[in-house]
């Protein structure tokens, strides 16, 4: 296997796995009520749409910013915070326009690119590469969290 060929086979994993978990995110969001969407179901924790706020300013600052270029400026308080409640599309549209900005940046990358040194506030990653598999482990993560709070959402009623 060529450089070429493992940088696009590396691509199209990658790109794989984030329309995976960006499809079980949308897939555990229908069901639910604009009012269940920002519910709290546990006397710890985030709300389903706090955590899809806070997992769209993880992608569009760590790999938008940082990588991208896009010049996102994050304030991820507000991400757990925001008290507006903005509408469930609303929100689930700005995390597929991050996913899009990944996949793109993804896409974008050449063999070198990937070594390349990546610093950001808050990251342990030491380039392009940890950084996206970082990004995608997190979404990952959260996705567990979110499918629970989804299951004690339906069995409340």
């Amino acid at each position: 296997m060529t450089m070429t060929d493992l940088n696009t086979t590396t691509a199209a994993a990658l790109t794989a796995r984030y329309q995976k978990l960006a499809g079980v995110l949308h897939e555990l969001a229908a069901p639910l009520t604009q009012e269940q969407f920002w519910a709290k179901p546990f006397a710890f924790g985030n709300s389903f749409g706090h955590l899809v706020l806070h997992l769209t300013g993880n992608l569009n600052y760590y790999i938008g910013a940082q990588i991208a270029g896009t010049g996102y400026v994050r304030d991820r308080p507000v991400e757990f915070s925001d008290a507006t409640r903005p509408s469930k599309a609303e929100v689930l549209k700005k995390f597929d326009h991050a996913i899009e900005m990944v996949i793109a940046t993804i896409n974008s990358q050449s063999t070198e690119d990937w070594s390349e040194e990546y610093m950001g506030t808050g990251a342990d990653a030491h380039n392009r590469m940890e950084m996206v598999l970082q990004c995608a482990t997190h979404l990952h993560h959260h996705i567990g969290q979110i499918m629970y709070i989804g299951f004690e959402l339906k069995r409340k009623g």
